[in-house]
């Protein structure tokens, strides 16, 4: 376990993208099988370990520990695993730490795999027993199904491809034929075997994806144009006999949207936007807060479908059966997707309508004009663009509508994860209603500096006036200017609506609270 121990610890404290990559390639090319195969599909959210539930830990430690040590240590340090690593009591008569080597991450994995939910937590402390501070974090992060060490999937996957010298695409592309711990995927990369073959699987194709726009103008006799909207890109792979869908980082999300793989039965590859139909917009696509309330679900009620029910609206056609499109310019695959959206599902498949502007001015003018709640703004694409995996420079753009801005007041704050979990760089924030309250109208935890996250953690400490387990309210008074990207009704919040991408754009030091938003100004920009 140390070795995965001190990997993850070097992770957390390592910023750089690249300084990430070379940490993640040192140990897959330095660990043995299958230990690294277990740590890839830990690092790729591929480790599905059951037994093992948060509250489980905490009944562990409070059993061990004074409960309101626990309490008060957890609320300072922000995270359960950290917390409990630290606090965790080494067995009477015997050395803290006695991790000889033979309680290998395999050995972890298995133990966890074998036990059930009633006798994990004795697992669990047995393992612990024999682990440094380092390992039992590693441990408890692994039980717990959360890493949370500062990585993406796609990161992880692309550090082993750059470990052994492989194309992150051509790993892309037979991920999802193989299983952990991956011994087929190693024997390829150490030049074994050859490359597994994915066919006759619904394997992922990486997404081609579009730089922002950052030129005045585009020649639009060049270009197509067509609505940017604000679901999530997904992949249908289907090949006659089983449908997947994929996301745009290569995660499998079929379970999450059963009612889009069983409709689709073709064999044939498809790009496009998933969403939810909006109940006011005459079946039209409704805000992502709709569709969020789907996102990451592992099995997904009838109630639920029938609430948010899903739809995809298609982009581009990169199989047909076994003929690959994708070497063919944009003009000639939206031929044939043209062609082939007639026969799908109509409540479950539409086409993306191409945007009517005789140039591009007036395209402006359109997207300007464009506050839906499903768009998010305009993407460009090149009339003669093949589809290819990654950015191209000059093929596709991404044309965003201008981020809204409101000033709000920041209520409450909560501790971060990871580096952060120092520091309170949560924020909650409000507007006022009529009659002088605040309402919280959404949380950010970005758009700010190194310095100006201490100056805000500075300020939540000096003007805490409540205290709610990891959460501190703060005196009404700081004032900050939120950007977002557009803003939905919303029955789960008291004001009545949602942000979409909330950030801090600005810290308003110059302006009294008694001055911010108010919850009406807010619901005139909803669309």
């Amino acid at each position: 376990m140390r070795p995965f121990s001190q990997l993850l610890d070097a992770l957390v404290y390592t910023r750089s993208r690249n300084g990430k990559l070379a940490l993640i390639g040192a140990y897959l090319r330095a660990a043995p099988d299958p230990d690294r195969g277990w740590a890839l599909a830990a690092l790729t959210g591929n480790l599905d370990l059951k037994a093992v539930k948060s509250s489980a830990i905490g009944e562990m430690i409070r059993a061990r520990v004074d409960p309101v040590l626990y309490e008060m240590s957890r609320d300072y340090v922000g995270d359960l695993a950290e917390t409990v690593a630290l606090l965790w009591p080494p067995p009477p008569n015997e050395p803290p730490d006695l991790d000889d080597g033979t309680l290998t991450l395999a050995t972890v994995v298995d133990r966890l795999h074998a036990t059930s939910r009633a006798a994990a937590p004795d697992i669990l402390a047995q393992m612990m027993n024999h682990l440094d501070a380092s390992g039992r974090f590693a441990l408890l992060k692994l039980a717990t199904g959360g890493l949370r060490v500062g990585i993406s999937a796609r990161l992880a996957k692309t550090g082993f491809a750059q470990a052994f010298g492989l194309g992150v695409d051509d790993v892309e592309q037979v991920w999802h034929s193989l299983a952990p711990p991956y011994a087929a995927l190693f024997d390829w990369a150490e030049g074994r075997t050859g490359r597994p073959d994915p066919s006759g699987t619904p394997f992922f194709r990486p997404f081609m994806l579009a730089h922002p726009l950052e030129a005045d103008s585009v020649d639009l006799s060049d270009y197509v144009a067509e609505w940017k909207w604000d679901g999530i890109r997904i992949q249908i792979v289907g090949t006659g006999s089983e449908t997947r869908l994929y996301s745009r980082a290569g995660d499998d999300i079929s379970a999450s949207f059963p009612e889009i793989a069983a409709a689709f039965t073709g064999h044939a590859v498809l790009d496009g936007e998933l969403l939810v139909r909006g109940e006011f917009q005459g079946g039209e696509a409704a805000s992502f807060n709709a569709l969020q309330q789907r996102l990451g679900r592992k099995a997904v009620s009838a109630n639920m479908q029938a609430d948010y029910p899903a739809f995809v609206r298609l982009y581009d056609l990169l199989l047909d059966g076994d003929e690959d499109l994708r070497a063919l310019t944009w003009t000639d695959r939206r031929a044939r997707l043209e062609a082939y959206v007639p026969q799908l599902d109509a409540t479950r498949f539409d086409l993306s309508a191409i945007i009517d502007a005789a140039d591009f001015d007036a395209l402006a003018d359109i997207r300007a004009g464009a506050r839906d709640a499903a768009i998010e703004g305009v993407m460009l694409k090149r009339r003669d663009s093949p589809y290819v995996a990654g950015r191209k420079a000059a093929l596709w753009y991404k044309w965003k509508r201008d981020p809204l801005t409101a000033d709000c007041v920041m209520m409450y704050a909560q501790r971060g994860h990871g580096k952060r979990s120092s520091f309170y760089s949560d924020y909650t924030f409000g507007c006022w209603t009529d009659d002088g309250e605040l309402h919280p109208v959404g949380k950010a935890y970005s758009g700010f500096t190194d310095e100006e996250l201490k100056m805000l953690d500075r300020f939540v400490r000096q003007n805490t006036v409540a205290r709610f387990g990891p959460v501190r309210e703060v005196e009404k008074s700081l004032v900050l200017e939120v950007a977002f990207d557009s803003i939905h009704d919303s029955k789960r919040h008291k004001s009545g609506l949602a942000m979409r991408f909330p950030r801090i754009a600005r810290i308003r030091h110059d302006k009294p609270a008694a001055e911010a938003d108010t919850v009406e100004g807010l619901k005139k920009l909803v669309r």
